[in-house]
């Protein structure tokens, strides 16, 4: 069974009602939901990358 990423490589990716990121990888897995690396700014001005589930995205 093949997996349909709800976000592509280079989608822009809201965070959260104040950051934005871009997603950077994909991974699936048997046992849970698709997750994404996501590039971003956080509110402190680090540059941070790191997983979040499909579920905690949405498209900015």
């Amino acid at each position: 069974m093949e997996t349909k990423f709800k976000f592509d490589l280079k989608a822009k990716v809201g965070l959260g009602p104040a950051e934005n990121g871009e997603v950077i990888g994909r991974a699936e897995y048997l046992t849970s939901e698709p997750s994404y690396y996501v590039r971003y700014v956080a509110g402190d001005g680090r540059l941070v990358e790191a997983w979040w589930s499909e579920s905690a995205l949405t498209a900015a």
